[in-house]
């Protein structure tokens, strides 16, 4: 019996960090899990040294903010939202922003189990943890002079007033208040594509196809193109001038020659002709 206690005392304490761990595991990015983590307020963050990036001292959690997106790192895994408490989207680490992957590693407040050992002023291994594919897809991302790092964005404060029950949950709600509230433009191209109008998987946007006339335009068309066919009307003279000519008789030339009218001079030279002619004779 005592044996059969021992025994069953293991297995409690076994299955207990298993449960633990379930209830505070990560679930699924999509809006509305959560990721494990909950930021009741607004929280403080102050900027890192040298970087546009800002990261909260007093949480207990990877939780930073850049380029109008708080990202969080958590369970191996990166997720961005546009509001300090989610809903959170997931992030590909192939897609993380470069100056989020260079926070670093003295400013992750909950650090996993492999970044021991490496240099707290810099920024985590990346390449020997995600692999030599995804190093050489972000090849040289380590690499950049400080002196031209861009300014900060930002804060959101506007959201200091949003808590409790007064936090908006859903992305409608959210992305009306951020567009009144907030005018930044972000740099990153996962930063505007989170703020953008997110299109549904295998869905693709097609050409808007160009608007069919009406009927009555149509009809419209086809006047204007028959008068651009037709010739131009002459001035009503002119119509008539052409009409005269053409009801005017044509006289031949041998009726000309005998309505032609014969002078005096024309007769005195007649008669001296036939004179001579006689002389000759």
């Amino acid at each position: 019996m005592r044996y059969l206690l021992v025994v069953l005392s293991m297995l409690l304490c076994s299955a207990t960090p298993a449960q633990a761990q379930i209830s505070v595991g990560i679930g699924v990015a999509l809006p509305g899990i959560n990721i494990g983590i909950n930021v009741p307020a607004y929280p403080q963050l102050v900027q890192v040294p040298g970087y546009p990036v800002y990261y909260a001292p007093r949480m207990n959690s990877n939780y930073f903010f850049y380029d109008g997106l708080y990202w969080v790192y958590q369970g191996d895994n990166w997720y961005a939202s546009s509001w300090y408490n989610g809903p959170w989207q997931l992030t590909g680490p192939e897609y993380v922003p470069l100056f989020v992957l260079r926070i670093p590693v003295r400013y992750y407040r909950q650090p996993p189990m492999y970044f021991r050992g490496w240099r707290a002023d810099e920024a985590p291994r990346w390449g020997d943890h995600w692999g030599r594919d995804w190093e050489q897809r972000r090849s040289g991302w380590d690499q950049w002079d400080r002196r031209s790092a861009p300014r900060p964005a930002p804060l959101p404060v506007y959201q200091r007033q949003y808590s409790g029950e007064r936090y908006p949950r859903a992305a409608e709600q959210q992305n009306s208040i951020r567009s009144g509230n907030y005018r930044y433009q972000p740099r990153e191209a996962v930063t505007q594509q989170h703020f953008q109008q997110p299109v549904q998987p295998n869905q693709q946007r097609q050409p808007q196809p160009q608007p069919q006339p009406q009927p009555q335009q149509q009809q419209q068309q086809q006047r204007q193109q028959q008068r651009q066919s037709q010739p131009q009307p002459q001035p009503q003279w002119q119509q008539q001038q052409r009409q005269q000519e053409q009801q005017r008789p044509q006289t031949a030339p041998q009726d000309k020659a005998r309505d032609k009218k014969v002078t005096p001079q024309d007769k005195g030279r007649d008669n001296k002709n036939e004179e001579r002619d006689q002389g000759r004779g």
